[in-house]
């Protein structure tokens, strides 16, 4: 073949008729033709599948939770508040456990300890909150073997808010407050929504009583607004004798309305010593 290609020096083909030509003999390659005709599109593959029809026995589960009138998730009731200050966190929340006008347990705790200096309180569905709470203790104890040490309380607070938020399609049905100390020392307060957006605060409260409890707290400390600059630190003004009182004092008062709310009180006190429990009795009606 000359440089010419297969036509002889001097053809009187012009160029445009030897590339027409030379596309004409790609085409007509089995390797390089294109197929006769579009494939099927996947509308069409789909329906010729064969399908399962669903049966009664697939149908009876959730016929049954649509006569009982609910879906996957069951709110348990229950309260949670977290109060920062400069050097402690206090953690509480009532041992109630019911459904609708049912309670379950008086003695049950909301209240998990997971990494150094740090407590998650958590109210809603029981099951979602043991997973959650399974699922974080195994994720620290993942941490603390690579890397020799326990899980901070802001480092807790961000797995907290990436586990809800891959969650998030089908999330945990779980309202957290996390409180412990920071790596400075400092008491901090992280609230979460349902699909992990969260938020550092001086003070916060979760749960069935959490609209009952939430106006004493403005009221009392009075949080400093996220927008002022400089920043300012995210703590109470009071002392930790004075925190605890104020949490027996509202989550009395949320007990006289609030009828998921009762029974006992468990406070949790971080500070640089460590943690202790205080338990105060409620009211049990």
């Amino acid at each position: 073949m000359s440089a010419h290609g297969p036509w002889p020096r001097g053809s009187r083909i012009k160029w445009g008729g030897r590339r027409k030509a030379q596309r004409n003999e790609a085409s007509s390659s089995p390797i390089l033709s294109p197929p006769t005709s579009p494939p099927p599109p996947l509308r069409r593959i789909l329906r010729r599948l064969p399908t399962k029809q669903a049966t009664a026995d697939d149908l009876a589960p959730i016929a049954a939770m649509s006569r009982r009138g609910d879906w996957v998730y069951e709110n348990n009731g229950g309260t949670c508040v977290a109060i920062a200050g400069a050097d402690y966190c206090v953690v509480a929340a009532d041992t109630r456990l019911s459904v609708g006008y049912n309670i379950l347990t008086r003695d049950h705790s909301k209240i998990c300890e997971l990494a150094d200096k740090c407590a998650l309180a958590s109210s809603g569905f029981q099951g979602d909150i043991k997973a959650l709470h399974k699922n974080l203790a195994a994720r620290e104890l993942l941490y603390q073997h690579q890397h020799n040490k326990r899980m901070s309380c802001p480092a807790m607070a961000q797995l907290l808010s990436n586990t809800l938020y891959y969650k998030r399609f089908f999330p945990y049905y779980a309202f957290n407050v996390l409180g412990g100390l920071d790596s400075e020392g400092k008491g901090c307060v992280f609230t979460y929504d349902a699909v992990g957006s969260y938020e550092r605060t001086g003070y916060s409260a979760q749960g069935t009583g959490s609209s009952l409890i939430m106006p004493v707290l403005d009221n009392q400390l009075k949080s400093p607004s996220p927008l002022l600059l400089p920043a300012r630190d995210a703590v109470t003004p009071l002392s930790e004798t004075e925190a605890v009182d104020l949490v027996k004092d509202v989550f009395a008062s949320a007990t006289e309305r609030d009828i998921y709310t009762g029974d006992k009180l468990e406070i949790l006190v971080i500070n640089k010593a460590g943690m202790k429990r205080e338990y105060i009795d409620l009211r049990k009606d």
